[in-house]
């Protein structure tokens, strides 16, 4: 089967879906180098994790240049600029001298990395609709939240045959072999935005302005909060705390990384995609306050891990329903709309990620968790009368 662009609906799905995790799993992938690199440049902790600081920054206005850029000019060219850029940016950070040239470089790896996250959502976007973008959805976010989760796991594997040059080659090949995969994709956006580069920029206001819009992108943002401290906080709960090996530590990860893959393909079986949204959030609320008493009682790693398993479950079915109720009444802005969906999510990440390990970690955490959830459940009350979608 061809999709409108000329290419395969397998191709499509293997390309966006690869594109829309990279630049989660460029940030994460290198967190179990991270004392490496304080030994390499000869520098504080403090400095070797702004190294992560940055990259996410990059990430997050990335595409809020991208996005705009690629209604103007089409999906393909952005792709591949961004693409280009990370091989040059992946190479510079292999080849710097000191932690503030490798600082500068993995600010602009993570500029390059927002080019897919951004774009991916756009041409989902360019190509579905109603019932099959709620379902390609499905599918993109259960491979964007795994990234981000099976990054750090797959990097301490590769540590243990090589160094921290060794996990940037293994990017700059992912990087190369994604390049030459865009070459064959074929322009997804049949028209485009024609006025000046400014208005294409003064864009960002009519869908900022669209309250819809807006609702279903905060809900995404705390409920992406929770992960992001959820990946801060659980070395140090697992393997600290509960003494666990870090190979058994990356099992769990790697078991609760299912639990997002498991909850965004439930989302199919509902009718009602708000449905799926109300009951994912409700379960998500309910599950943040069993973590957060199993965290702060002291209960048994089993029952800390089956509860964070479930909780991630329920994550999985607010990411693709929220991304769908958000995108779908903007579609004619959809880069605009992807980059601030973008955005705000790994602004709100940037921020809950340092904020896990004040104080006593195990209560904030948990605090952090349930404040998010409750904030996704606020969030959705209320009918939505503009648009309802039913899958039939």
């Amino acid at each position: 089967m061809k999709e409108k662009t000329g290419n395969s609906a397998l191709y499509i799905l293997l390309l966006v879906g690869a594109i829309s995790a990279f630049g989660p799993f460029v940030t994460d992938f290198y967190l179990p180098a991270l004392p490496a690199l304080g030994i390499y440049f000869d520098t504080s902790a403090s400095m070797v994790a702004l190294t992560l600081t940055v990259s996410m920054v990059g990430l997050a206005i990335g595409q809020l240049f991208i996005g705009p850029l690629s209604d103007r000019y089409g999906r393909k060219f952005p792709l591949l600029a961004s693409l280009i850029l990370f091989v040059l940016s992946t190479l510079a950070c292999l080849a710097s001298t000191t932690i503030y040239e490798f600082l500068i470089f993995r600010f602009i790896q993570g500029v390059a990395g927002a080019g897919g996250v951004v774009i991916s959502k756009s041409i989902a976007t360019d190509l579905y609709k109603g019932k099959r973008l709620a379902h390609f959805f499905s599918i993109l976010s259960s491979v964007q939240g795994l990234a981000p989760i099976c990054a750090p796991v797959l990097g301490g594997l590769l540590l243990m045959v090589t160094d921290w040059r060794g996990i940037f080659l293994t990017l700059l090949g992912i990087g190369i072999l994604l390049l030459f995969f865009t070459t064959y994709f074929h322009e997804s956006l049949s028209i485009r935005n024609q006025g000046k580069v400014k208005d294409t920029f003064k864009a960002y206001l009519p869908v900022l302005r669209n309250h819809h819009f807006m609702r279903y992108v905060l809900i995404q943002a705390m409920a992406m909060g929770v992960m992001f401290a959820y990946i801060a906080a659980s070395p140090f709960i697992f393997q600290e705390h509960y003494g666990l090996s870090p190979l058994t530590y990356s099992l769990c990860f790697g078991i609760n990384a299912l639990g997002i893959m498991g909850g965004s393909l439930l989302v199919i079986r509902f009718r009602q995609v708000e449905t799926a949204l109300q009951i994912g959030v409700r379960g998500f609320l309910l599950l943040s306050i069993v973590v957060a008493i199993t965290l702060t009682c002291n209960f048994s790693v089993y029952y800390v891990e089956t509860a964070f398993f479930i909780l991630l479950v329920f994550l999985g079915m607010i990411l693709p329903t929220s991304t769908t109720l958000a995108l779908e009444p903007v579609r004619e802005s959809s880069g605009n709309a992807s980059a601030i969906l973008g955005f705000l999510t790994f602004f709100v990440g940037g921020i809950c990620s340092p904020l896990a390990g004040l104080g006593n970690m195990l209560i904030s955490t948990s605090i952090l968790i349930v404040f998010c959830a409750f904030c996704t459940l606020l969030l959705t009350r209320g009918k939505n009368r503009n648009i309802k979608f039913q899958y039939r």
